[in-house]
């Protein structure tokens, strides 16, 4: 059946605004070469979206040529303003922006381990208040938060667990009843990464991929067919419970000690760089120069960055990346073996510190252990991935709303 007049209306109107969320600016002449409409449904179509209050003239095209300039049309930036969240066991990570994304303030708080919930609460909902004060937004559309553990499916809330604070699993609410106009949502931090490096980062060109997440803790993230999986029960890619060969024991349903955390986890990373002497030799140089000892023994990704500078001098170095590339092939060979994703991530600090030089062992690795072709990259956004996500998943939101009142 045709559409009626109305229904056509408002799906030129969404396809209109989803080319200017995905292009940028545009002028009508543009617009009308991208969807196809003629250049009178163009005409009324911005007409409607600019009294609606969803676009505005941005500036001008810049072209050189007979008369005036043309108008370039834009999504109107301060129409909302979101927040976005990294939330860590040692503190949190905020910032805020406008409707397109545009980052207006950025803070950051320690939160000590010992805090109790009421403070601890209290502290992260003040950062988030002085930043939004700083970006000039009188009220918060949307904020999206990224959190280590397990959301459930059912509330879209995290689950308790083991080992992380109490404040955590409280902050949404803690949010919402400081901003109630707001929409708050919290994700998994490592699927966050995930759609960040997906968006912007190193896998642009894949719809299937799997990003590791190596750092304090291991996890995994799971693309497939350009679509996020979380599993029937929010845990698919808690890798850290992976029993693998090499632990001196296995995983239980309450500890990962003896899975593939034992192995890949940051304590077990620098052990591991320890017993090669990694760091050692950039201790002596420090003390012979009165300088402080870096990189810390308490700090693997610091490690980890020291074995990839040194390893051309250094066998110990050599020995202990090619160690360490092993262990982390284990844990992907298995995600390898059941999803085939053509493409591996290694994200996190220990991901990121390893760099090219990490993913291209772990790849080399990857290939004797499975017979499935398997690219191994770095991350390219680094320590900034899961606020990009958490930012990315927040502006989507709030288009989504906003775009769908027309």
């Amino acid at each position: 059946m045709p559409a009626s007049p109305s229904t056509a209306r408002a799906i030129n109107d969404r396809l209109a605004l989803r080319l200017l969320q995905q292009e940028g600016a545009l002028t009508a002449a543009q617009l009308k070469h991208l969807t196809g409409l003629s250049r009178p449904t163009v005409a009324d179509l911005v007409e409607r979206l600019t009294a609606a209050g969803l676009i505005a003239v941005v500036g001008e095209s810049g072209e050189q040529r007979r008369g005036p300039n043309a108008k370039l049309y834009g999504i109107v930036a301060d129409r909302a303003h979101l927040a976005a969240l990294d939330v860590r066991t040692e503190g949190v990570s905020v910032l805020v922006s406008d409707l397109v994304g545009r980052v207006l303030a950025e803070a950051s708080v320690p939160i000590d381990g010992d805090m109790g919930t009421g403070p601890a609460l209290e502290q992260a909902v003040a950062l988030v208040e002085r930043a939004a004060k700083e970006a000039g937004a009188e009220r918060l559309h949307t904020v999206g938060i990224g959190a280590p553990g397990l959301i459930d499916p059912g509330t879209g809330e995290l689950r308790p667990s083991i080992g992380l604070p109490v404040w955590h699993r409280r902050l949404v609410a803690a949010l919402q009843e400081r901003f109630p106009e707001s929409r708050v949502s919290v994700e998994n931090e490592t699927n966050l990464a995930a759609l960040a490096e997906q968006r912007d980062g190193a896998a642009r060109d894949r719809d299937t991929f799997v990003l590791l997440w190596l750092g304090l803790g291991v996890g995994a993230a799971l693309v497939l067919d350009g679509t996020l999986r979380r599993g029937a029960s929010g845990g698919a890619g808690e890798i850290g419970f992976l029993p693998v060969p090499g632990t001196p024991g296995l995983p239980s349903a309450t500890d990962c000690d003896g899975g593939f955390h034992s192995l890949a986890g940051a304590a077990a990373v620098a052990e591991l760089a320890a017993a090669y002497g990694v760091g050692a030799g950039a201790m002596r140089e420090a003390e012979a120069g009165g300088g402080a000892a870096e990189p810390s023994v308490a700090d693997p990704a610091a490690l980890v960055r020291e074995a990839v500078r040194r390893q051309g001098a250094e066998p110990g170095a050599r020995r202990f990346l090619a160690d360490l590339a092993e262990r982390i092939a284990l844990g992907a060979a298995a995600v390898v073996s059941v999803l085939d994703p053509g493409c591996v991530v290694l994200a996190g600090e220990i991901g990121r510190a390893g760099g090219d030089d990490l993913a291209a062992r772990v790849q080399e690795r990857l290939a004797r252990l499975s017979p499935l072709p398997t690219e191994v990259r770095p991350t390219l956004l680094g320590g900034e991935a899961v606020l990009r996500g958490a930012l990315l998943t927040a502006r989507d939101r709030a288009q989504e709303e906003l775009f769908a009142q027309r």
